[in-house]
C-alpha cells in the first residue's frame, strides 16, 4: 500500500538496514530488498505468526543473510534488533491496522461481512479476546471504549443495547454484534453514511483495545530516534485519526526536540488509481521524517 511514495520517501540504498515492524504478507518487504541489494537487511516482524509464515513463502526466493523475520511485537522492537547484532537501522516502517488476509478469514473475528467468532487477536498466543470485552465490561465501560477508541457518537446507546442483548446469552459472533449494534444505530434514527457500516466503529474500538494498539503505537515511537541512524527515515502509514494523531504529535515534538525532520508536511493518501484498485487505501495516512544528527 503507498508503495511508490514509500520508496520515494525513505529512498533505500544499496546495504542498508531496513525495520519492518508489520510485515504482514511481506509485500513492502517484496518492493524495498531489491533496493538495499546487495549487502542490505531487511528485518521483517509481525504480531500474528500466520502472517510471518506467509511473509516467509513468498520471500522465499531472498538470498541468506538478507532477510529476518520473527513473531513479536513492533513495540519490542530493540530487542529484535539485539538478537540480529544491531544496534541501529537506516530505515523503519510500520503498515497500521489490519490487512486483507485477515479480515477475509472469518475464524479471525475482525470482520462482520462473514459470520465468525469475536475474536480480533493478532497475536492467537494471547488470552484476550473481544467476546471478552463484549460480555464483561459494564456498560459505562463499552461506552466509553465505544467513544475513545472508535469516535462513535451512540456510544451510549450501543452499549446500553448490547448489556440488554447479552442478559438472554452471550454475544459470541460478529454477525450477532453487528445485529445488535445495527438495531441500536436504527432506533437512533441515524442512517448510514456512505459505505460504512453501523458496526464499523465499534468493531474498529474492540480490536484497537484487544490488541492494545495505540500503546504499542506510542512505544514504538519512543524508541525511534535511539535506534535510527543520523539521515535514517521512520514512515508510518495508519489507518484512523487517532493513530495519525498519535504520530503526528510524536513528529512535532521530534522536531522541536532537534531529533527528527518531517519529509511530508501533509500526510500522503493514496492515489486514485490504488483507490479504485485497493478500496482499503482509502483510509491510508503515510507520514515520514528524517533522523538529524543531533
Amino acid at each position: 500500500m503507498l508503495a511508490e511514495a514509500l520508496v520515494r520517501l525513505l529512498d533505500p540504498r544499496p546495504g542498508q538496514v531496513v525495520l519492518d515492524g508489520t510485515v504482514g504478507l511481506g509485500g513492502h518487504a517484496a518492493v524495498l530488498i531489491p533496493r538495499i541489494s546487495p549487502g542490505g537487511r531487511y528485518i521483517g516482524i509481525d504480531l500474528d505468526e500466520a502472517m510471518v509464515a506467509a511473509a516467509r513463502e513468498r520471500l522465499a526466493d531472498v538470498p541468506p543473510g538478507v532477510l529476518t523475520l520473527a513473531t513479536g511485537n513492533f513495540a519490542d522492537f530493540p530487542d529484535c534488533l539485539r538478537q540480529a547484532g544491531l544496534a541501529q537501522v537506516d530505515h523503519m516502517l510500520l503498515d497500521l491496522g489490519v490487512n486483507s488476509a485477515q479480515v477475509d478469514d472469518p475464524e479471525r473475528g475482525f470482520s462482520f461481512g462473514r459470520d465468525g467468532p469475536l475474536d480480533m487477536r493478532f497475536d492467537r498466543s494471547q488470552r484476550q479476546q473481544a467476546v471478552d470485552l463484549v460480555n464483561g465490561m459494564d456498560e459505562r465501560a463499552l461506552a466509553d471504549l465505544f467513544y475513545q477508541f472508535g469516535q462513535e457518537a451512540l456510544s451510549r446507546k450501543i452499549a446500553r443495547r448490547i448489556c440488554q442483548a447479552r442478559r438472554g446469552a452471550r454475544i459470541r459472533t460478529t454477525k450477532a454484534l453487528a445485529r445488535v449494534v445495527e438495531s441500536a444505530v436504527t432506533a437512533s434514527g441515524r442512517r448510514s453514511r456512505g459505505r460504512i457500516h453501523p458496526a464499523t466503529r465499534v468493531f474498529q474500538a474492540l480490536r484497537v483495545a484487544v490488541n492494545l494498539e495505540l500503546e504499542n503505537l506510542e512505544r514504538f515511537l519512543d524508541h525511534v530516534a535511539e535506534h535510527l541512524r543520523p539521515g535514517g527515515r521512520v514512515a508510518v502509514i495508519s489507518f484512523h485519526s487517532l493513530e495519525d494523531g498519535i504520530v503526528k504529535r510524536f513528529l512535532r515534538a521530534a522536531k522541536r526536540a532537534g531529533t527528527l525532520r518531517e519529509l511530508t508536511r501533509r500526510p500522503v493518501i493514496a492515489t486514485a488509481t490504488e483507490r479504485a484498485g485497493n478500496p482499503r487505501s482509502r483510509s491510508a495516512k503515510l507520514r515520514v521524517a528524517e533522523r538529524l544528527d543531533g
